[in-house]
Parts: structure tokens; C-alpha cells; sequence
């Protein structure tokens, strides 16, 4: 009698606790205490995937080239997002002040142990979007290395992360064309109030950027970028979607083209003369705690940009030292500072003599790197990658990078191989390359992502800032992965790996240089000139990009040393009990973590594990 009007007593508790989950209110404390645990654990639980259901929405309506399509979620392939509209973003912002609020008011400890991690990411997450909030990101809209129409004018080739094999996807990809004009004149409102207030880019960033704008205008409407898929549809489609679709990217060419016509004489006439000459954030007003906030946000670290700074320079002289042992063996006894010049001259290092020959030795590279997988790693992606030249439409001016696969299988994950020249493409960084980009960098990661059973909000979260410490920190160890792999025995490979790493320890002591101790961009120049060994032109191109993205540099050091940090603890702490697979797949297996709590999770792994 007893157990039955127990039993009964919680289904009626249940009952309500599914009402109060229903009207979206947070349980109460009474609420909570009355409620059986299991019962209220459950409830607290679908608390948590509403909240984070509605938060994902937000920011993938909010910035869907970067929250969404870039991540695979091809949902909202047809908004272009007006994320630099202080209305927007005012009530985005307040919006995820609501969803913090409603978690916080959820009693963490009573949550098992899946709904707690859920409950730190969203956390987390929704606090990387307010601690920008008092800054006005808004007012730097657009620079040479990340912005809007050219991401847009990428797209149109679509071999990238948004398809156009169909009418479905060409319509919207259409419809974002079709808003580029409005975004474009709101992002000239937001430079306007920028030059008022102060809040402007480096001279030399408009200067950069003004050709590129330049180059996306055309006299024809039929040849602009805007219009290329016209050019390109397939035979399979109807005439009358034919006749749709060419109308439409012809009126969209125009009215981009006249918008284009208008930022151009604005960033000549007007933004360039009101820049500023100085390098780093420093200069604007906040300046100082803005950059501190960015290097949150990319690292998941609040650590003062002196420490970083330090770091970076201890980095840089044991990658040196290491480079000096080596370059005997490569055949090399001159000066250090001459020796990455000396092995790009090497013709030795060069064979090639088509871009097939290029695609063939990256897949050689991905077999050996398959082969050595099932002894590092338990937690495979079912999808594999696919290796592609970078198309000529953007070949000039990409790097070699990675697209995610797609969450509905529209387009797998890639690795984009940027051969202008094969007589020139060199075998030297191939292996740390494809460690990197590829297999198991970020295809693991990104494709682990898709098939793993998380809530959105963590399914499609790898080109967030707030991941970069996670995304590029893992990528950047997997290079480390090389020696484990057999790639190192070979000098010249192993050289390879040094000097991609030597550019990410000289990426934390020039970019704390410019933003926090007022390095000039010359100054950060010749920093990178002295210890990487690159021309001017090179050096600059990588100090200009630290500019205008602060902190986002910072994150690959920082994201691997943490995570070498973390094996090398468990190693210790374990012994023979340590296995690489199982530590890979605590790394792997919950997707992609802030750095505080991929520790954690680590850390709750070795105890469990002794």
C-alpha cells in the first residue's frame, strides 16, 4: 500500500514537473525538493536541451555563414544575417541574457553527469558571447581577411561548405545574394560611427582590403562572381528554373555591383583618411581590457597577455634549438636565421610536375596515416576525408584549410590542397599538413561531431571563436602526432613540423606584441622576418591578419599545449595503464570542450582510471 501511494506520488510529481518544463519555467527550490531525484534530474535535463535548443537557434539565425553553414548545419543556408545591426545584436545579446538566467536559476548538482557537462558547455558558450558585449565589434565590420561579400563571393563556386547541385540550394544561395547590398549599407553606417567614436582599422587594413572589393566589381553584370552559378547549371534542371535563376542572379549581380561601387568610394574618400597608423586594440578606446576579452574568448583562458608573451618567447628558442640540431642532417651549416630560405631553395624537396602528383603524395600520406590510426585511436569518424585542389577562384589568394562534412551528407569533409604552382609546391610540410588539416586533425574532430548523439549547440561548434582554443588546439597536436606516427624519422618532414610549430609560438609573441605592448606592425614584421625566415611580403601578410583578428592567433598554442599538458599528467598519473586510445577518446568523445573543462574531463578520466 505504501509503495503503490508512493509510486504514485511520483508519477503525480512527474506529471507536474513535465507542466513546469512545458510553460519553460525553471524549477523551483520547493519544487526541486518535493520532486524525486531521478525525476527532477530528468526534468532539469529537458530544461537544458530547451534552453540549448533556443540558444542555437539564436546564434545560427544570428551569423549563419559562421554558426551554421561553416559548421556543416545547412538549415539556414538562405539568411545572410545582419549580425552588425546594433539592433540586432542588442537584442541577440539581451536574448542570451535570458538564457543564462534561466540556466542559472537550474540546480547544477543535482544534474547526472551528462547533463551537467551539457549544462558547463552552454554555460560557457553563452558567456563567451556576453564578455564582448560592452565592446563595439559591431564597428569593425569588414577587413581583408574575413568578411562578408568575399566569403559570399567563395561560396559561388559552390564547392565549399554551401552546395549548388540543386534548384533548392542555388535559391538559397540567391537569397543571400539578394540581402549582401543591405548588409553592405549597414556596414557602412557602422564605419561612419566607427571614424565618430574612434573605433576604426589600421590604415594599412583599408588599403588591403579596398582591391579586393574592387576586384569583386564587375562592368558586365554576367561576369561577376555574384552570377558565375548561372553559368553553371545543370543540364538536369528544368527551363523554367533555368529562366528563374539566371534572371535572379543577373538582378543580384547589378544591385551588388552598385552597393560594391558605393563601399569602394567610401573606403577611399572617407575610412582610409580616418584610419588609424597604430597596429594593435591597445590604440582604441577600451582598448586594453578589449584585447584581454578576446583573449578569453579565443583561449577559454583568462591569462594576462604578459605571461602569453613570455611563453611565446620560450617557445620560440626551444623550437630553435631544435631546428639547429636538425639542419645538419638536412645537409645545412649556415646561419640559423638563413636556414628555412636555404631549404626552400632545395630542389630535392620539389618533384612535382602537375597538381595530380600533389593530390596523389597527400593521399599516400593519409594511407600511412591510416594504417597507424587503430594503434592511436579507439573512436573513429565513420566518414572519410576527401582531398581536393582549391578551386582557381580563390586558389590565388587561400590557404591549404578544411571544410566540415555536412550534417545531412550534402557534401563530405575536405581537405583543400592550394597548388598554384606544382613545380613549387614543396614535399617538406605535407605530413604536418594533412596531421593538421586532415587526418586526425580537424576531419576526426569535425566529422566525430556529426555522428556523435550532442544537442546542436555542440554538434555544430567548431568555427566559434570560443572553439578555437579546442579546434585549432587539437589540430595543432595532432602534428605533434607525427613522431608517434614514424612521419619524423624523416628530416625533412620533421623539419616541416618545426616550422609550421615555430610560426605558432611567433603568432603569441607578436600578436600580445602589437595589441598589448604597442608593437608597431613593422616592429612585428621584422619579429617574424628575423625567426621565421620569411620575406617581407610573407610577414606581413601574417602580421596583418593578427591585427584585425586579435587573439584568434593565440589559440593553437595555447589549445595544445593544454592538451599536451593533459597526456603528459595522465602518463605520469598512469603508467603502464596509460593508453594513447583511451586518452584520444576522452579528448574526442564529447565533442569540441573549452579548455577548463576538456581538463576536467581529463582529470575525472585519470581518477577513474588509476
Amino acid at each position: 500500500m505504501f509503495q503503490y501511494a508512493r509510486s504514485m506520488r511520483a508519477a503525480s510529481l512527474a506529471a507536474a514537473l513535465t507542466t513546469v518544463i512545458a510553460a519553460g519555467a525553471p524549477l523551483t527550490v520547493a519544487q526541486a525538493a518535493a520532486a524525486p531525484a531521478s525525476a527532477t534530474a530528468q526534468a532539469a535535463q529537458q530544461q537544458i536541451d530547451r534552453i540549448a535548443a533556443r540558444f542555437y537557434d539564436a546564434r545560427a539565425k544570428y551569423d549563419p555563414l559562421l554558426y551554421a553553414t561553416a559548421n556543416g548545419d545547412s538549415r539556414y543556408d538562405d539568411q545572410i544575417g545582419m549580425a552588425i545591426d546594433p539592433k540586432v545584436r542588442k537584442r541577440y545579446l539581451a536574448a542570451n541574457h535570458g538564457f543564462l538566467k534561466q540556466l542559472q536559476a537550474i540546480d547544477r548538482t543535482r544534474l547526472s553527469d551528462k547533463a551537467r557537462l551539457n549544462y558547463d558547455i552552454l554555460a560557457a558558450e553563452i558567456q563567451a558571447q556576453l564578455d564582448l558585449e560592452r565592446f563595439p565589434e559591431h564597428l569593425l565590420p569588414l577587413n581583408h581577411f574575413d568578411n562578408i561579400p568575399s566569403n559570399l563571393a567563395n561560396y559561388a563556386s559552390g564547392t565549399g561548405s554551401q552546395p549548388l547541385e540543386t534548384p533548392a540550394q542555388h535559391r538559397a544561395y540567391l537569397h543571400r545574394l539578394q540581402q549582401l547590398p543591405a548588409w553592405i549599407a549597414q556596414a557602412i553606417v557602422n564605419m561612419k560611427e566607427g571614424m565618430r567614436t574612434g573605433v576604426v582599422q589600421p590604415k594599412i587594413v583599408t588599403t588591403r582590403m579596398l582591391p579586393q572589393f574592387q576586384q569583386l566589381r564587375s562592368s558586365d553584370p554576367q561576369g561577376s562572381v555574384f552570377y558565375s552559378p548561372a553559368r553553371r547549371l545543370p543540364a538536369a534542371f528544368s527551363d523554367k528554373d533555368k529562366r528563374e535563376l539566371e534572371a535572379g542572379y543577373r538582378q543580384a549581380a547589378v544591385e551588388i555591383g552598385q552597393a560594391l561601387d558605393r563601399l569602394c568610394a567610401f573606403l577611399e574618400k572617407d575610412y582610409l583618411p580616418a584610419g588609424r597608423d597604430t597596429a594593435g586594440y591597445g590604440a582604441l578606446p577600451d582598448g586594453a581590457a578589449w584585447y584581454r576579452a578576446r583573449i578569453r574568448n579565443n583561449t577559454n583562458l583568462d591569462t594576462p597577455p604578459e605571461q602569453i608573451h613570455a611563453t611565446g618567447l620560450k617557445e620560440v628558442a626551444r623550437i630553435q634549438a631544435e631546428m639547429a640540431k636538425l639542419a645538419p642532417k638536412l645537409g645545412y651549416d649556415g646561419p640559423l636565421k638563413d636556414f628555412p630560405q636555404w631549404v626552400a631553395a632545395q630542389k630535392k624537396f620539389k618533384p612535382f610536375t602537375s597538381e595530380q602528383q600533389v593530390l596523389e603524395r597527400y593521399r599516400q600520406i593519409y594511407a600511412q596515416v591510416d594504417a597507424k590510426l587503430p594503434q592511436y585511436f579507439s573512436l573513429l569518424p565513420n566518414a572519410r576525408l576527401d582531398i581536393q585542389l582549391e578551386p582557381e577562384l580563390t586558389r590565388a589568394t587561400a590557404s591549404d584549410h578544411y571544410t566540415p562534412v555536412a550534417a545531412d551528407g550534402s557534401h563530405p569533409g575536405v581537405f583543400w590542397a592550394v597548388v598554384n604552382d606544382p613545380n613549387e609546391y614543396d614535399t617538406v610540410g605535407m605530413a604536418t599538413l594533412l596531421l593538421h588539416e586532415g587526418v586526425p586533425g580537424h576531419h576526426f574532430h569535425a566529422a566525430l561531431l556529426k555522428e556523435l548523439p550532442l544537442p546542436d549547440f555542440r554538434k555544430f561548434f567548431t568555427e566559434h571563436p570560443s572553439a578555437a582554443a579546442y579546434t585549432e588546439g587539437w589540430a595543432l597536436y595532432c602534428e605533434t602526432l607525427g613522431r608517434e606516427f614514424g612521419f619524423y624519422e624523416d628530416p625533412a618532414y620533421y623539419y616541416g613540423h618545426l616550422n609550421d610549430e615555430l610560426l605558432r609560438a611567433v603568432r603569441l609573441v607578436v600578436d600580445t606584441g602589437m595589441h598589448a605592448q604597442g608593437w608597431s606592425r613593422e616592429k612585428a614584421i621584422a619579429y617574424a622576418m628575423e625567426n621565421l625566415g620569411y620575406n617581407e611580403a610573407g610577414a606581413a601578410n601574417q602580421i596583418e591578419r593578427y591585427m584585425v583578428w586579435p587573439g584568434q592567433a593565440l589559440a593553437y598554442k595555447t589549445g595544445a599545449m593544454k592538451i599536451l599538458e593533459l597526456r603528459a599528467r595522465a602518463q605520469q598519473a598512469l603508467g603502464p595503464k596509460f593508453s594513447y586510445a583511451r586518452f584520444h577518446a576522452v579528448v574526442l568523445g564529447d565533442g569540441t570542450l573549452p579548455l577548463p573543462i576538456l581538463e576536467s574531463q581529463v582529470n575525472r578520466w585519470i581518477e577513474a582510471s588509476r
